[in-house]
């Protein structure tokens, strides 16, 4: 698949992704292009996401034994069958674990979930993000660092204090590159799984 809209790290992306999730990937894929013919494709923080009119419509992304699927105005869609997964559920998608076709909903549901994000951009509608109480240290760690830790390697991540938390997910998300974001990550999971904190070269020994 190859248009002025589409971009080719995808194509790369997909071919790359287990074979599980090459359908899954695809199809998806042609469904944002048929529903929304004004959509252009981009990489952002390693995954691909779809664009209208300069503002994220969506994304998607593989792992080694599932898809996940989310929409940038999830939160605020329309979904009388209760379909979307909202709030902390989200870290897999706003469609949960997907390993195939048959995971997803009906074409015509997920057609509407794409046609009302449309919508939502053309009213220029701002993302509604849930305030967290202030006295709560609760740490956002993008569901694409956890995705990328062994199990050991996240029973390190969930034991460590806050700061210690904090210190690895800033040193990743402030990334300026995408490679180098994939560098600190790999990095981060093979300290992580010897038990070691961000900075452990500079710890007292």
């Amino acid at each position: 698949m190859q248009t002025s809209k589409t971009d080719p790290r995808i194509d790369t992306y997909i071919l790359k992704s287990a074979n599980f999730a090459i359908p899954v990937l695809t199809y998806f894929r042609d469904l944002v292009h048929a529903y929304c013919p004004d959509a252009t494709e981009t990489m952002k923080w390693s995954f691909p996401h779809f664009e209208y009119k300069g503002s994220i419509l969506c994304n998607m992304a593989s792992f080694k034994q599932h898809c996940s699927l989310g929409f940038w105005h999830g939160s605020q869609l329309s979904d009388p069958q209760r379909i979307l997964a909202l709030g902390e559920k989200a870290s897999m998608g706003h469609l949960g674990r997907i390993q195939k076709i048959e995971d997803l909903p009906d074409e015509s549901v997920l057609a509407d979930f794409v046609i009302q994000s449309m919508q939502l951009i053309d009213k220029g509608v701002k993302i509604v993000r849930e305030t967290k109480p202030a006295v709560n240290k609760e740490l956002d760690v993008p569901s694409y660092f956890l995705e990328a830790m062994t199990p050991r390697a996240r029973q390190t991540f969930d034991n460590f204090s806050y700061s210690q938390k904090k210190e690895y997910v800033m040193w990743v998300t402030e990334a300026k590159t995408e490679a180098t974001r994939e560098r600190r990550i790999a990095t981060s999971v093979e300290w992580l799984e010897e038990g070691k904190v961000r900075l452990w070269k500079y710890a007292a020994k």
